[in-house]
Order: structure tokens, then C-alpha cells, then sequence
């Protein structure tokens, strides 16, 4: 079974793709497609939900106020770099979003297999269903392989990389508040989560 994508048939986007507004990108990254090539092999999604987080004025975010850390350097670079972070036992994977030293980001919340389910499955044995595989930001980076070492990588370069949005403008964007921020004041109620309508691969 092929196991490797190739690369000039899902080119990366460029890096002026990611030179937008934060909300705007967060989805306009909807429908395309996220990829991480591995020792075993390569997988693929389509991205079905975002999340933006704008940085120093957003409470939910963790640069609010321009807090600048070892965790949150990157943020402050160059948009279209590659922000893991681990939460619990799961690691999250974020794009960098907006002007450089305005450190914002984009959370990739979940996505549709695309490509290789056979690994992708075989890295999610535990769950029951293909819906739950991808289904929620520490899933679909279990599910492709996505670590804190890809933290600071260059998104349009493997081995891991955003190619061009399949079937463009076929699909309508919903939004709503995002996940898990309750502590945030009044920013938990913003609705800066976006999703694909109808798509069966959403976190909630």
C-alpha cells in the first residue's frame, strides 16, 4: 500500500498564504490539507475546525498581554511557523499567525483522514470509531504523528506541511464560541472557532 505522498502533487503552501489577518486565516485553512511525513510513513486530513487566538489583547491566549516565554517565543516570529504546545499528555499544534512581534496563532482543532487511514488507525487502536480518530486537537496530532519537535518549523517545507484547500468554495463555514477556555473572561464567549458545516470529523 503507498505510504508516500507525493510532494508535487500536494505542494505547501507559501508562506504569503499565512501573511493575512488572524481570523481570516484561521479560515481560510479550512478545507486544506494538513501533512506529516514519519519514519512510518505519511499521513494526511483535511482540516475541518480552527481556532484563532489574538494574542496580547485575548485572554484566552497564551500571549495575552505580549507574555513572551520559552513556550511562547515562536509566536512572536514569523507568521506560517509551526506552535506545538503540550496540555496534559497531549500535544497541540497551532500555526503562527499574524505581523511579526504581534503573537497570534491559529489551533488546528481537528481534521478528516485524507491519506494512509491504515496508520492513522493503527496509531488510534484504542478508539472505536473513524470519527474519533481525528476528531479533537490531541487526537488528529496522535493520529499523524504531530510532536513538540516539530515546534518552530517552517510550515511550507516537510515533513510536515499545509498543501492547497481541496474542492475550493464548496463548503460553508460555521462559527461558534471556542473550547475550553471558561477562565478567559469575557473572550470565552468571542466566536473565533470556525468549522466546516455538516462535516462529521468536529471536536463539538
Amino acid at each position: 500500500m503507498e505510504t508516500e505522498i507525493n510532494i508535487t502533487n500536494y505542494p505547501p503552501l507559501l508562506q504569503t498564504f499565512y501573511q493575512k489577518p488572524t481570523l481570516i486565516l484561521a479560515k481560510s485553512l479550512l478545507g486544506c490539507l494538513l501533512i506529516k511525513q514519519t519514519p512510518e510513513g505519511t499521513t494526511a486530513g483535511v482540516i475541518t475546525e480552527t481556532e484563532a487566538y489574538l494574542g496580547p489583547d485575548d485572554r484566552a491566549a497564551h500571549s495575552f498581554g505580549n507574555r513572551r516565554t520559552k513556550r511562547t517565543e515562536i509566536m512572536f516570529g514569523e507568521p506560517g511557523m509551526t506552535y506545538t504546545y503540550s496540555m496534559h499528555t497531549h500535544c497541540l499544534f497551532n500555526v503562527v499567525s499574524g505581523p511579526v512581534h504581534r503573537p497570534e496563532a491559529v489551533l488546528i482543532r481537528s481534521v478528516e483522514p485524507f491519506f494512509n487511514l491504515d496508520l492513522i488507525s493503527n496509531r488510534r487502536q484504542k478508539v472505536k470509531t473513524m470519527q474519533q480518530w481525528t476528531n479533537g486537537p490531541g487526537k488528529l496530532t496522535k493520529a499523524m504523528g504531530i510532536t513538540m519537535g516539530d515546534y518552530g518549523h517552517q510550515l511550507d517545507s516537510p515533513p510536515l506541511w499545509i498543501a492547497p484547500r481541496l474542492d475550493a468554495d464548496s463548503f460553508e463555514i460555521a462559527s461558534g464560541p471556542r473550547i475550553g477556555i471558561d477562565n478567559a473572561g469575557e473572550a470565552r464567549d468571542y466566536p473565533w472557532r470556525f468549522w466546516i458545516t455538516g462535516n462529521q470529523f468536529i471536536s463539538k
